[in-house]
């Protein structure tokens, strides 16, 4: 797949070059804008997952609502186009992936079965954690996904933990790590951020900046909101990324992805993104307006995005992406259906899994 560069700007300091570029105008000069040039079968791959994910994600807020699925639950409305763009760069079973709570998007992205994460969700047997682990911990050996993970920052220093063995090993698979705006202020961050480079280690960290720590804007919370220098100190490189669009995400994946299998250590892509709901099912988001929100959802959605891409191309036309759009929402009605007829996992399942 070539890239072709829409804009301007490269990756800063030292970070690894690919294809040509051109320069021009843009809203934002500290974005890379470059893209990956995605032919007929990228774009429809790209528009049927990111619709998957958001059709998996509005039908658990339903079941939510109905209470079919208890504790927490975080929603990935609107940020598709991060975790799509990300796994079309890297090696199916072979790369890991680690992230936060807000994982489920991360989960069907990596090619887990809909109704596995479902039914984890609705705390049933059949779930990937048998109905143990609920929205926040899931995991996939197959797939290469270790977790889902509750505690704020926490799965940082086991995405760099999963690279240290790759690279003990003698392999040249990477790991990626993704957290939020709010997560890159911990300070296991940095203390993962300088073993990671002091050590060399092929991790890819990847912050998602959707604007809001919980309920709290980065401007509020953050000294340095350009995320994509906090690696500058450990001589890290890192670049921000329109994360809104699945092109420039897979262009700046296949960048870091080239610098860590190379063996010259971590590497930072900041996706400016954003979510459409709240932070979880019981944020109401009343710290931001509905106006913001409806004008991100008019101009920057990722899956509109393609969309238009697609039809303006003649690629497809607007029936073939309803039958899409109906394909999908099969699949989703058919976990979901899976999830609510599954049996709870059997008491004894409280003595399986567990250290002694």
């Amino acid at each position: 797949m070539a890239v072709r560069p829409a804009t301007e700007k490269r990756a800063r300091a030292s970070a690894p070059t690919s294809g040509t570029k051109k320069t021009g105008k843009t809203s934002n000069p500290a974005i890379n804008y470059q893209v990956a040039d995605f032919d007929k079968d990228d774009e429809l791959k790209a528009y049927h997952d990111m619709l998957l994910i958001r059709r998996f994600e509005e039908k658990a807020g339903q079941l939510y609502g109905m209470g079919l699925i208890g504790g927490f639950c975080h929603l990935y409305i609107g940020q598709e186009a991060v975790v799509v763009g990300i796994q079309k760069a890297l090696r199916e079973g072979e790369d890991q992936v680690t992230t936060s709570y807000r994982d489920h998007g991360h989960m069907l992205a990596c090619g887990m079965d809909p109704k596995g994460v479902m039914a984890e969700l609705t705390g049933r047997k059949g779930g990937y954690s048998h109905g143990k682990g609920g929205s926040m911990h899931m995991f996939s050996r197959e797939k290469q996904f270790f977790g889902g993970h509750g505690i704020v920052g926490a799965q940082v220093p086991i995405g760099a933990g999963l690279a240290f063995a790759d690279k003990y090993r003698g392999t040249d698979n990477v790991s990626v790590v993704y957290f939020g705006d709010g997560a890159a202020n911990q300070g296991q961050v940095y203390e993962t951020f300088n073993m990671a480079q002091l050590w060399k280690l092929p991790v890819i960290f990847v912050i998602e900046n959707n604007r809001y720590a919980m309920g709290t804007s980065v401007s509020r919370s953050s000294a340095q909101t350009d995320f994509a220098k906090r690696g500058e100190s450990f001589n890290i490189p890192g670049e921000q990324v329109d994360g809104m669009d699945v092109r420039a995400v897979k262009a700046a994946a296949d960048r870091a992805v080239e610098w860590a299998r190379a063996g010259n250590g971590p590497y930072i892509l900041e996706m400016q993104t954003y979510r459409y709901r709240g932070h979880s099912m019981s944020d109401p988001a009343k710290y931001r307006t509905k106006d913001e929100v409806q004008k991100m959802r008019d101009e920057r959605d990722p899956i509109e995005q393609v969309r238009k891409r697609l039809v303006e191309k003649g690629w497809a036309s607007e029936d073939d992406l309803k039958e899409i759009d109906k394909s999908v929402r099969a699949v989703v009605t058919e976990a979901a259906d899976f999830a609510s007829a599954d049996a709870e996992p059997d008491p004894s399942e409280l003595w399986t899994d567990i250290l002694r």
